[in-house]
Order: structure tokens, then sequence, then C-alpha cells
């Protein structure tokens, strides 16, 4: 794939911002097959976006994709491009990049809120959507819990009638999800914020299951059969969304597989024939596609969750299933280049990821990857909680770690097929001490954990997150945080008015340049 030279995009954003002009750009792509990569190359780019300045287009975006990939920042970008570059030349040193990192706008976000430099979704949602800073935990409020934030979802369908889609393939009113349609104290007021989502009037609501639906323990109204008496379709099957069209009005659909937590399973888990966040996308444009336009968020939930546990390979797959839903996005931008803005940003970065480990010095083996068939969360409901109840022996336990890691015992086979994938003494130690412990942890929570442990397994199974961590720095990937960090994030643009979107802002600004564009008060 071509990179973009960059002289030539500088000069065009040059001459666009001397015009004080806002344009559109077309680009030529074969995105025929869904999850097929999307070429953008320079030269197209170079070619119609010149004849965009002299036409000097001067209409507001009328279609407008925001993708957030919750918890990936630099480095979860780039271990997905190289994992694809190492699978496709067999272990060798390319890359491979995702559809968007070819975008001819990039800029940076800072990401630091009220409470911390290492922030929380709520927070750096509520930047993005509202263009304010906010303690952590908090939704759409200011510091003193009083005053509400109008989001720029609310403001595009009240002041210029356009509709709106919110999706994600972690929970509808968790967080991220949150942070475009309500305006609550603290995240965790999941019944709250849900009857919220209901009020808003918002016409396309998909991903992962509504938590808390009647309430913490209190029996209120489910908030499905609130949503259904305000006039929502809700789907909870892949026949009933697939027979979704725009002319059913407003919908919330519900994924048919929900997973751990009541979200989407994690891309790696899914089935043949199962729905991902790209198939919600491609159903989310038939609905909301109307003349006066449309505003869609897209969360890619699980590369935070992904993170949060160190699953590197869960991490880069859930990253995949977010540029696969930025695809589906490409496909309508070719077909209205002038009109539609497409943006791909993450809120935060999770889990100190690193490509590079201690332990393999300067090389990486990225393709041991692949090796790894099942997310942490899966192994724990398909396997660990048998262990737990059957006392499993260990031995059996290292053979579904080979079946599902691809890690070995040592033996002259498994060093002769692949040496970097061969269990040391110390490895296999490691596990049998983790396993040990999630045995004797047992369902209960992991308060009791001293402080070395807490930071050899955080809060997740011993057992489960000692396989991960083992295999990631056997591929030269690491972790240093099983929570947020402060980094930067990356802000891919393209289309209309993408111009705006390079340079190094604050989160906050992403906000005030889609207010700026659309022209809402």
């Amino acid at each position: 794939m071509k990179r973009f030279n960059h002289k030539v995009t500088a000069a065009i954003m040059s001459a666009t911002l001397v015009a004080s002009t806002l344009v559109g750009c077309g680009q030529t792509a074969d995105s025929s097959a869904k999850n097929e990569t999307v070429e953008v190359t320079n030269e197209t780019y170079a070619a119609n976006d010149t004849k965009s300045v002299s036409s000097v287009n001067k209409n507001i975006p009328k279609y407008i994709f925001l993708f957030i990939g919750d918890g990936m920042s630099y480095p979860q970008v780039q271990s997905a491009s190289y994992y694809l570059g190492a699978a496709a030349s067999n272990g060798g040193v390319e890359t491979k990049e995702l559809s968007f990192m070819n975008f001819p706008v990039v800029g940076s976000a800072q990401t630091f809120d009220s409470t911390s430099f290492c922030q929380d979704s709520a927070s750096t949602a509520t930047s993005i959507s509202t263009g304010n800073k906010t303690y952590s935990g908090v939704i759409n409020m200011d510091t003193s819990k009083t005053i509400k934030f109008e989001t720029i979802s609310e403001k595009l369908k009240e002041q210029l009638g356009y509709k709106i889609g919110v999706l994600t393939s972690v929970n509808l009113n968790h967080a991220t999800p949150a942070a475009f349609y309500a305006h609550q104290a603290s995240r965790k007021n999941y019944y709250e914020i849900g009857q919220e989502m209901i009020a808003s009037g918002f016409d396309y609501f998909a991903g992962g299951g509504l938590l808390d639906p009647t309430g913490k323990g209190e029996d209120l109204p489910s908030l499905y059969d609130v949503a259904k008496e305000a006039g929502y379709t809700v789907t909870t099957t892949k026949s009933e969304i697939a027979a979704v069209t725009k002319d059913t009005g407003k919908v919330i659909a519900i994924d048919e597989n929900l997973a751990d937590g009541d979200a989407m399973s994690y891309n790696m888990d899914l089935q043949n024939g199962q729905w991902n966040l790209a198939d919600y996308v491609e159903k989310g444009i038939e609905v909301l596609d109307n003349e006066k336009g449309f505003f869609m968020m897209v969360e890619g939930g699980k590369v935070d969750w992904a993170c949060h546990a160190n699953d590197a390979a869960a991490s880069i797959n859930d990253t995949l299933a977010l540029d696969a839903a930025v695809q589906e996005a490409y496909k309508f931008y070719e077909k209205h280049p002038s009109e539609t803005l497409i943006l791909v940003t993450g809120d935060h970065e999770t889990g100190g990821l690193t490509i590079g480990f201690a332990g393999t010095n300067y090389d990486t083996y990225l393709k041991n990857l692949e090796n790894q068939t099942i997310s942490y969360a899966k192994f724990d409901s398909d396997y660990v909680k048998a262990y737990k109840e059957n006392k499993t022996p260990f031995s059996q336990v290292l053979v579904d770690i080979k079946n599902n890691f691809g890690l070995v015992t040592a033996d002259a086979a498994a060093a002769a097929a692949d040496p970097t994938l061969v269990l040391t003494d110390y490895e296999v130690e490691k596990l049998k001490t983790a396993y040990e412990r999630t045995l004797e942890v047992g369902t209960s929570s992991q308060s009791k954990m001293t402080q070395e442990e807490y930071v050899l397994y955080g809060t997740y199974e011993p057992l489960t997150v000692t396989i991960t961590h083992i295999l990631n720095n056997k591929s030269g990937i690491a972790f240093t945080s099983y929570s947020h960090t402060g980094l930067p994030v990356p802000v891919f643009a393209i289309g209309n008015g993408s111009s705006l979107f390079e340079g190094y802002y604050d989160n906050t600004d992403i906000f005030k340049k889609m207010a700026s564009l659309t022209g809402v008060k």
C-alpha cells in the first residue's frame, strides 16, 4: 500500500486554510468485500483534492462518522498493523496498514481530564462529545456535578435535524456511548443512563445489552419495555435486525450472541454468520440515510476490555474489527465524497501496551499470536470455570493451553517446530503457581491478594492472565498496567472538513472542530 506524500498533503491543507474553506475529497478504492482492506493512495487523494480546492466546496458535512476505539492509541493501531504484516510475510518484518492509517489527515489529541493524566472513558468521551473537561466517572456534567453539557449529537439532531446513531461492541449504556446522549454524575447510574437513552429519541442504537435493565435490585420497569412504549423497535436476534429498514422507525438492536458482561463477543470468538460491528454499521447506514444528514458514533469498546486484561491477541483482533467497520463507512464516503466526514480516534490508551519486551531484546515474533484462538474471557468461561469445579489436574491444563494458545512444554519435536513457543521451566512454574492461585480464589473477588499478586494478576483470573502475559512476551509484546495511561491518541480524518483535524491539540477540540464545521451553536 502506498503512503501519502505529506508535503503534497500539507500544501493542500495550506491552500485550504488560506481560502478559509472546508473541502471534500474523493478517493478511488476497491472495497467490494466487507473485510477487504480499503486502498487509499496518495495519487488519487492529491488529484481529487486539488479539484476540490479549486472548486471551493462550502457545504457542511452532511454525513458524519465518528469512530472511537476505546483504549486505542498508537500502540494498539501499530500492533495490529505489524501483526497483519508479520502474518502476511510468514513472520517477516513487514507492515500492512489498516485502512484508516492511509487517511490523508492525521492529528494527535491529548486525553487528560480534570482528575488525572490517566483518565477514564466517561470524562474523555465527555470531552469529545461536548468540548468540556470533567472528572473521571462523570458523564456530560461539570466538576460540580450540577451543570449539564449538551452533546454534539443532541445539537445536530435539535438544530439541523440530523438522524443520530450510537453503536458499540459493549453495553449501550456503558460510558462511551452514554456520553453522546446522557448526563449523569456517575457512569454507574446505568438505569438512569438507559432512561436518557430512550428519552433522547435518537434513531438507531446497536450493540451489547443494557446493564441493570430493571435497576440495581429495585425491580423497576424493564428499560426494554420502556423503549417499546416510547416507539422503539427492539431487536434481539440477527433475523430481526436484518429485517429492519429505513422505514422501521427508531431502533434498538441488541446483539443476539451476548458474551462477557452482556457485551458483544470478542471478534476472535465470533462464529461463522454471527454479526460483528461492521454489520451493524452497514445496517445503521441503511436506517439513518436521509436527505437532511446523519451522525453516527461507533465505539470499538472491547479493544479497551482486552487491554485491561492484557490480552494482546484480543486487542489486535478487535482493532481489526473496528477497521472493518470503518471500511463500511468508507464505502458510503465513496458515493458521497463531498458530503461525508469520517473521523477515527480513541478516547485514551489502555494497558500501557508496548511493542518490545526485555526477554526478546530487539526481536518480535508477532506471528505467534495467531496461535491464540480464544479470548481471555471465553477461556475463563469455557475452561477456567470447569477447572475450579472439577479441580482439573495441571497436566490437562497444559494440554488446553497448547490447544488454545500454542504454548508447549519442552521436547525435541516442539523445539523443532517453533522454539519461540516452547515454555521454559520458569514459565511452567509461573503457570503452575497461577493455576494454584486460581483454584484458591475460587469464584470470589481478588481482594485477598497480596501486593505482589495484584501486580502479577490484577483483578483477572491468575491462570488466564499469566497465559496471555507469557504469549505476549514470547511475541515481543508487553503491558505495563491493567488500567488507562496518559498517552495521546491519534485522530485520522478523511472527507469534508478533514483538514481541520491535522495537528496536535486537546481532545476537547474534536468537539469544537465538529461544531465549527456544522455551524451548531
